[in-house]
């Protein structure tokens, strides 16, 4: 009888600690998932921004494409809006690039996964997206579209 109830405390102990590897694999899938996920929508912030930036012709509004964007990410930090060719005004300009530079926008893990270096925030890799020029405000009519963003 004895040797029965030494088998009752193996399972409970061999169970929990295939439950526990379990819980950390799952754990980890869902924190790759959100990686996925954040990375995604970073890349269509980038994506907006840009759209904003060519239609509306914020030039000297950095500030404003970067608050267009944190409203679909807010974990973004900075933004980087470069028009093509440098220098350019508003009829001259043949395009825009808005981009999130690496530093800008960190994942954080939330998975314990035991021994990893990962418990640090990691920066997601430098999203950037290119539009031609568009209106620009060039017409009379684009300024309420641009307010309805």
């Amino acid at each position: 009888m004895k040797h029965l109830s030494h088998q009752r405390g193996a399972t409970i102990i061999e169970f929990s600690l295939g439950l526990l590897i379990f819980l950390m694999f799952l754990l980890g899938i869902v924190d790759f998932s959100r990686m996925l996920y954040t990375w995604a929508a970073a890349n269509e912030a980038t994506r907006a921004g840009a759209r904003y930036a060519v239609v509306c012709d914020d030039k000297s509004q950095k500030a404003e494409v970067l608050a267009y964007m944190q409203a679909r990410l807010p974990q973004i930090l900075d933004v980087s809006v470069d028009w093509t060719p440098p220098g350019c005004t508003t009829t001259s300009c043949q395009g825009v690039t808005v981009s999130i530079p690496p530093e800008s926008l960190k994942f954080q893990w939330i998975a314990p996964i035991v021994g990893s270096g990962l418990q640090t925030a990691i920066n997601v890799p430098k999203l950037s997206t290119y539009l031609p020029r568009e209106v620009m405000r060039q017409d009379p009519n684009s300024g309420p579209a641009c307010s309805s963003f």
